[in-house]
């Protein structure tokens, strides 16, 4: 059979077109399926571990960031921790520039010297690292400049005792999409209604095939909050449902610039806001429930959490800038109590 140009050049044009919307639907889904990457990072030999959990810190030592680095270094020490959990808005005002932004070093490697922070830490992203070059900050080309930074948008650390769920928290605030003083890099998340559906579905389906004596989620925004920010709406809706229905022990969380924690009065969640590593002092505090509440400072500091070796006890404590404990919690797995 012999083809007459004009069909040549008609089924050439059809190839052409089935290719590009094959290619298409290819990269929307590369884009948008979320990032649920496993690290595994297995406890001490005698089955005990220990991390700080910090957040709200990247301003080059500057709002007592320095301090607080070297209080935590101490604290690092006293409690032989495994590694540091960062909530997120790690470099401010705007996130990184770009891979080579001496903002990494100068609010990071230079600032968090201590021998006993010389570990993993694992980061997850906020609203203002949004606000800068995302990309930057996930690329693990940063590691050839400090091999401690793990930063991801989702991503499982399993401990073999206990699994923690880092989740990318900003793409769910609607404000944020509406905010004429400033531009995220939206990047890999968009559409975003594909994005968010994937990220719930995939950490549903982590945590249910969870095998962790404890589940701990880890995000930017707070679910519960009597901080300057407050609760976030969209993750009080889309979230907390998954994390109550699959036995999360604790929801810890940055963006209030201090030291909460709150108990749920209908599940044994406990949400625990640690984003005072800088700036604080905000001199505001919502009304909340005193049943609920059982802890805020509004000043910079961290947080530690240890589980013991037999993995049946937690113990939470925040401390204050100088390293003075503010706060002590500690409670058992089996059964759900509090002491």
């Amino acid at each position: 059979m012999v083809l007459t140009m004009a069909v040549v050049q008609e089924r050439t044009l059809a190839l052409c077109l089935n290719l590009m919307l094959v290619f298409f639907i290819v990269s929307s889904i590369a884009t948008t399926l979320a990032d649920l990457q496993r690290f595994d990072h297995p406890a001490k030999d005698d089955g005990s571990l220990s991390f700080l959990v910090v957040g709200d810190w990247g301003r080059r030592g500057f709002y007592n960031q320095s301090i607080v680095a070297r209080e935590m270094g101490k604290v690092g020490e006293k409690l032989d921790i495994d590694f540091v959990v960062s909530t997120g808005d790690n470099f401010y005002e705007d996130g990184l520039k770009g891979i080579g932004d001496p903002a990494f070093e100068e609010s990071f490697t230079k600032i968090y010297t201590a021998k006993s922070l010389q570990k993993p830490w694992y980061s997850v992203l906020g609203n203002h690292d949004y606000r800068g070059d995302t990309e930057a900050q996930l690329s693990p080309h940063l590691r050839n400049f400090d091999s401690r930074w793990i930063c991801r948008r989702s991503f499982i650390v399993n401990t073999e005792i206990a699994e923690l769920f880092f989740v990318d928290t900003t793409p769910f605030v609607d404000d944020y999409y509406t905010d004429k003083d400033h531009s995220y890099d939206w990047r890999g998340v968009t559409p975003r209604s594909d994005y968010l559906h994937n990220l719930l579905k995939d950490l549903e389906i982590a945590l249910k095939d969870s095998n962790g004596k404890w589940k701990f989620v880890v995000g930017h925004h707070a679910i519960r909050s009597a901080g300057h920010h407050g609760d976030t709406i969209e993750l009080k809706k889309y979230l907390l449902p998954i994390l109550r229905a699959n036995n999360v022990d604790m929801y810890m969380n940055g963006h209030d610039h201090c030291l909460e924690h709150f108990s749920s009065l209908d599940s044994p969640i406990q949400f625990l806001t640690s984003g005072a590593g800088s700036k604080a002092w905000r001199g505001d505090i919502k009304n909340a429930s005193q049943n609920e509440m059982k802890f805020f400072y509004d000043g910079q500091g961290f947080m530690s959490l240890q589980l013991t070796n037999s993995a049946e006890l937690a113990q939470i404590v925040f401390y204050d800038v100088s390293g003075n404990v503010l706060h002590n919690w500690s409670f058992s797995k089996l059964p759900f109590s509090s002491f």
